[in-house]
């Protein structure tokens, strides 16, 4: 056998707030400490998925890669949206990527390709188009990484946000 094979990784969407994909969502909200997010407790996390990201209704389709365990390596948050523009059977959906995350203990594993191919066989049997994600332009390892799936930049289009105090402003004025 080849000691360098992966090992079995199951991918679907998820149904349940199972502590495995607690763990992987509190390790992601870790993750964005640096980015002036407060680390969340896990109460709340388990919470959040449970009656927001999970709820019905809810948008979101969390894509989770296990193994054989049931330990969460990885997971994709994706939204299935209507185009607005072009009403073509083969473009009047398309799929905004959310998130992508690959656990520490299971990167440099192949989980994020496998992700990415599950969540586009998926958009594309829901009759979606293309796919759109937003990258930090810092993350120079995840632009590679998605230069080699065949994803292009798109020049002409920027990313914008309006912070809640912002919101708040441009709502009351």
């Amino acid at each position: 056998m080849n000691s360098t094979a992966r090992p079995a990784v199951q991918i679907a969407l998820a149904t349940g707030a199972g502590a495995a994909l607690v763990d992987l969502l509190c390790e992601l909200n870790a993750s964005y400490a640096d980015a002036g997010v407060a680390t969340a407790p896990r109460e709340a996390v388990h919470a959040h998925l449970r009656d927001h990201l999970l709820a019905p209704g809810s948008p979101v389709r969390l894509v989770v890669a296990s193994d054989a365990a049931g330990t969460a390596l990885g997971l994709a948050a994706i939204v299935l949206l209507p185009s607005l523009v072009d009403p073509s059977p083969e473009h009047r959906r398309q799929c905004l990527l959310k998130e992508l995350f690959v656990g520490a203990h299971a990167r440099g594993q192949g989980i994020g390709r496998l992700l990415m191919a599950w969540v586009t066989q998926h958009a594309a049997g829901e009759g979606c188009g293309r796919m759109d994600w937003n990258v930090k332009d810092s993350n120079h390892a995840g632009i590679a990484f998605y230069k080699s799936l065949g994803a292009v930049q798109v020049a002409d289009r920027l990313s914008f946000r309006l912070t809640r105090e912002a919101m708040d402003q441009l709502a009351g004025g």
